[in-house]
């Protein structure tokens, strides 16, 4: 298990930030101090589950699960939260509602407000969680869209902050793959205000979009970030704290972009050799999840069979290593999709 951050002297489980009532949409949506605390509070929480002293916040609420996409981590960290804290859900899936086919998102929002006190939406457009957060009238929280993942981003943040044993702006971590994706994005706002040294590590073509590079620039300009987009591999992981990957190819994505994506990206797998070139003998890898870095899944194996490889963003030996710290990214989705949900809606 990974060790803890140190809860501030003197914290007691009522000191968070004050978001009560907010949405979390995307990182930023919330101010630097906002977002720090929040990863504070995810620490305390952490803690007091483990040595049993967790006190129930969210007696009496009742939460909606909206996906539109399935998921293991986002769900069960959100059910497991929502449980620990005493407040009650509802998973709706596609097949569970009429949302999009009788219903649209903006009646099925106001329908929803009614009834729950807050809702968790996983989907495919940011601009589906913006107007559910519009039209609901309760805080709406974002579990994955296709430009941004914050549930995800401030687990990282906590699993970086816990290993790396030093303060946060002097850590050092580098994404390889697809920065466009919505990890990317987010890993690269939510490294700016934490004023890390982050590096996109990616063919050009694929880096974060323009408006998002903007975005972290702006937030580096306040917490003094070091944001570095690279094509160049061995640069890009010098000196890094932290090689962070993700899927270059997702179920349901059509099999026709597999080949190329796999032709464009094929340089940036992270391999032992691409740990070796960071320098630092302490360097860990971290994903989110899931990973296809052998032929133990459907998807691996039709992969192989279109490409040849047996792994893709990352070999085998790299994700089983000791300097895997995968699994103690995905136990802190728990952790910290609690802190959002205690901070925007536990009793005070």
């Amino acid at each position: 298990m990974s060790s803890a951050v140190p809860v501030p002297p003197g914290a007691s489980h009522r000191s968070h930030p004050d978001l009560y009532g907010r949405s979390f949409l995307k990182e930023l949506d919330f101010d630097v101090a906002e977002w720090r605390g929040l990863l504070r509070l995810a620490a305390r929480l952490k803690i007091e589950r483990r040595t049993g002293r967790e006190l129930r916040q969210l007696q009496g609420r009742n939460f909606a699960l909206v996906f539109e996409k399935a998921s293991t981590r986002t769900r069960c960290a959100f059910e497991v939260a929502a449980h620990d804290q005493g407040a009650h859900l509802t998973y709706l899936d596609p097949a569970g509602s009429q949302l999009g086919r009788k219903e649209s998102l903006r009646d099925t929002a106001r329908v929803l407000g009614r009834m729950y006190d807050a809702i968790a939406y996983r989907g495919f457009d940011q601009a589906s969680v913006e107007q559910l957060s519009q039209a609901a009238g309760v805080p709406v929280w974002n579990g994955l869209s296709d430009q941004w993942h914050p549930t995800q981003s401030l687990c990282d943040m906590l699993t970086m902050t816990e290993h790396a044993h030093k303060a946060a702006s002097e850590i050092t971590f580098a994404y390889l793959g697809d920065a466009r994706n919505n990890v990317a994005n987010s890993l690269l706002v939510a490294g700016a205000m934490m004023g890390m040294d982050v590096r996109m590590v990616a063919p050009e073509s694929l880096w974060n979009p323009t408006s998002v590079i903007s975005a972290a620039l702006t937030v580096a300009a306040e917490t003094k970030a070091r944001l570095h987009p690279t094509a160049d591999v061995a640069r890009g992981v010098r000196g890094a704290d932290f090689v962070y990957t993700d899927v270059w190819v997702s179920m349901g994505e059509a099999p026709e972009h597999w080949q190329e994506r796999v032709s464009l990206l094929s340089d940036y797998a992270v391999t032992t050799k691409v740990m070796a070139a960071s320098g630092n003998p302490a360097v860990r890898f971290m994903h989110c999840l899931p990973a296809l870095h052998n032929l133990d899944t459907v998807l691996g194996r039709q992969l192989f069979e279109r490409t040849g490889r047996s792994f893709l963003e990352v070999e085998d030996e790299v994700f089983e290593s000791p300097a895997s710290i995968v699994f103690d990214q995905a136990e802190n989705r728990l952790h910290t999709i609690k802190a959002v949900l205690v901070a925007t809606l536990g009793h005070t």
